[in-house]
Parts: structure tokens; C-alpha cells; sequence
């Protein structure tokens, strides 16, 4: 299988770009190489319409009506696919503030089943419900920060402001686990390891690589689904994240054959049809793949935003109908994809009541840890009903 990768909406670590709010990649998947198999089709269609390449931001609304039909017959003939990932950046800087400061690993406060089970996305989402704009901002701004003199005291302030929100939140033991980690964040900064090191480090935390790791992993997908393997992963070339990117590659392919869970019920990373081949950078202006995923992309991108396009260009997104997979990091996606799962657990008379109490048994070993954390917290602990399972 031959991939070719693009993304549009790069601000790289600005995440608060009104006219760019969500990062996309496209990836066009197909069994041949199109660099080769299409670049006599591709040059006809140049020389059609005057063009020297066919870039979607060129080429404008018209001059894709023109372009698009005469790109369909090659989707069909040569089973093209198209997937589309997308990072909401604002929602991206309030999920990273959650991973570092909620990681139960380093913040004591947390019970183990708000970080290591599904009911961290309980938390996440009743934590960012606290945030608003500016607050993200000083979060983001504050995990970029190289410099801990500068970083530690912005991502304390960030805990302070949602401190005193918490009382927004609707049910006690949600309040009480939430205001119990703020402030052991709060007072034990150093010890969350919230901002980045370097400048480098910086690269790895943009929505560009977290994109990225998706993208990886849908390609494994696709890889997995035709049980077929990589000849070719070619990404588009700019100098900002190319190394950042193939840094993960790398990492992914060391990792293959491998699988892990990060705890019972959270979805379990898969490594063993990540692509074995390294990537290959090229600028678009050299291969026919590029110059595909670069329309698809323009078009996809428009039609997802809710843009009325023109029956030329809709007729590309039809083109893919029920084939092209869709990957969004966001709150709202988040919310999507789990709030099925909750509801459909079993509840509490579904079991007999020598599994329950077991069950309390086990979540007040983990309550009794966390609760002599917060008591060395130089403020005392808000208070809150004694079950131990954050309430939906």
C-alpha cells in the first residue's frame, strides 16, 4: 500500500488562531504508486488547464470544478481512499493541562480509577467545562514554557482560577476529587512535570504531532483492514515538523508487534501493522500523490466546516462515501465516543451484594492512599461523600 499525507490548518504552536481553529491531515491510501501509474494523466490535466501543478489553493473554486471531474474516473479505477484526522487546537491545550496535572502517576490526589479507566474522561469533561478561553491560553502558554520560574507559576494560576469554579460542578464527589488534585497541583508544582524542556520538546506536544500518532495509527488500520503491507508513506515536506514526525515514526516502528493499555477499559494501542518503511518527505510539486491528497483535503476540509460546495466538488466527497474514516481529537468527540460505554454499564443491582462489597473494599485501599496525600495538603481538602467512583 502507497500513502500519501497532508495537513492544512497548520499554526503550529499557536493553537488560538481564530480563522484556524482545527489542524487537519488527509491521507490518500491506494495499492499503487500514483507518482508513477498517474504522472502522464496528472501532466495532461496541467497542460488542459494551464497550470504547472495542481494545488487546491491555486487552482480556486473554479478552477477545481474544472480539475475534480477529470480526477474522479482515477478514484474509482484504482480504489483510491480517503481518511480524514482532526485536532480541535483549543480543545488540544485543555486536554494537555488534564494529562499533566491529572496523571495519577504524579499527582497523589487522583484516584487511580479517574486517570487509569475510562472515568478519566468524566473527569476531563467536567474539568474543561471550568476553563474558558483566556484560561486555556495561560494553561498552553504555561505547558510551551521552557522555563520552569516562568511555567510553574502561569500553571498555578491556571489551577487557582479553576479552584474557585469548582463549585460549578453539579454532583460532590466530582468537586471534591477535582479540588483535591488542583491543589496538590498547586502546591506540589514541580512535582506534576507540566512544562516542556526545550524547544524541541515543544514540537512533540502541538496538535501536529498528536495528529500525527493518529494518522499513524489509521494507517495501520488500513493496513490491518487489506491485510497488505507499507511500499510507501510520503508526507508532505515543511521544515517544522518533518524530524518531529519521523522521530514518531521511528519510535512506532521500533514499537511493532507490540500492544498496550494504558488501564482496563481504555483503548489498547496497537502496533502491529504500524507501517515498517520510513517516511519519505517530498514537496508536492514532485508527486502525484501529494498533489491528490492536497485537493481531497481542500475539498474534505470545506465540506466537514460546512461549506455549500458546488455539485463538482461534492461529487468528490461522494466519491467516498462509506469508505473514507474519520479520526477527531476534541471534547466533543470525546464526549461521542464514550458516553455510550457509560451507559451501558451495568449498575449497582446487577450485582450481588458480596461482589459490592468487595468492590468497596478495593476502591477504599485506593481512597485511603489519596486521602493521606491530600492530608499533608497545606489546605484542607474539600469534603464530599465517601464512594470513591466520580459521579457521570
Amino acid at each position: 500500500m502507497h500513502f500519501y499525507v497532508d495537513e492544512s490548518g497548520h499554526t503550529g504552536p499557536n493553537l488560538f488562531d481564530p480563522a484556524q481553529p482545527i489542524l487537519y491531515y488527509g491521507v490518500l491510501s491506494s495499492r499503487v504508486n500514483l507518482d508513477v501509474v498517474l504522472i502522464d494523466r496528472i501532466k495532461k490535466i496541467r497542460h488542459r488547464f494551464g497550470v504547472p501543478y495542481l494545488h487546491a489553493a491555486e487552482l480556486g473554486v473554479g478552477g477545481l470544478c474544472n480539475v475534480v471531474p477529470q480526477l474522479l474516473p482515477m478514484v474509482k479505477a484504482w480504489d483510491l481512499r480517503f481518511d480524514v484526522y482532526l485536532v480541535a487546537k483549543a480543545d488540544h491545550a485543555i486536554i494537555c493541562f488534564f494529562d499533566q496535572v491529572f496523571d495519577q502517576g504524579v499527582n497523589p490526589a487522583v484516584t487511580w480509577t479517574g486517570y487509569w479507566t475510562p472515568i478519566r474522561y468524566v473527569l476531563l469533561l467536567k474539568v474543561a467545562a471550568l476553563f474558558d478561553e483566556d484560561l486555556a491560553k495561560l494553561a498552553w502558554e504555561a505547558r510551551i514554557t521552557p522555563r520552569e520560574d516562568i511555567a510553574l507559576p502561569m500553571m498555578q494560576r491556571v489551577c487557582e482560577a479553576l479552584l474557585e469554579r469548582v463549585e460549578r460542578l453539579p454532583d460532590a464527589r466530582s468537586r471534591q476529587v477535582i479540588n483535591d488534585a488542583l491543589k496538590w497541583a498547586e502546591e506540589n508544582p514541580k512535582e506534576i512535570s507540566y512544562n516542556v524542556s526545550n524547544k524541541k520538546a515543544m514540537l512533540d506536544v502541538t496538535p501536529n504531532v498528536v495528529g500525527f500518532q493518529a494518522v499513524m495509527h489509521g494507517i495501520a488500520t488500513r493496513l490491518r483492514n487489506t491485510k497488505s503491507q507499507a511500499s510507501r508513506v510520503v508526507v508532505d515536506q515543511q521544515s517544522q515538523f518533518n524530524k518531529a514526525q519521523r522521530t514518531l515514526a521511528e519510535l512506532y516502528r521500533n514499537a511493532k508487534g507490540n500492544k498496550f493499555s494504558l488501564g482496563p477499559g481504555l483503548p489498547i494501542h496497537d502496533h502491529t501493522y504500524v507501517p515498517d518503511v520510513p517516511l519519505e518527505f517530498c514537496s508536492s510539486t514532485k508527486s502525484c500523490g501529494l498533489e491528490l491528497v492536497d485537493i481531497h483535503l481542500w475539498v474534505f476540509k470545506r465540506y466537514l466546516e460546512g461549506d455549500a460546495l458546488p455539485k463538482e466538488l461534492a461529487s468528490l466527497v461522494a466519491a467516498h462515501a462509506r469508505r473514507s474514516k474519520m479520526n477527531e481529537i476534541s471534547l466533543n468527540a470525546i464526549a461521542r465516543r464514550w458516553s455510550p460505554w457509560f451507559n451501558e454499564l451495568p449498575q449497582q443491582d446487577d450485582f450481588s451484594p458480596e461482589q459490592l462489597a468487595r468492590a468497596r473494599e478495593i476502591l477504599l485501599i485506593d481512597e485511603t492512599r489519596r486521602m493521606h496525600a491530600v492530608s499533608k495538603s497545606r489546605v484542607p481538602p474539600l469534603g464530599g461523600p465517601s464512594d470513591v467512583s466520580a459521579s457521570k
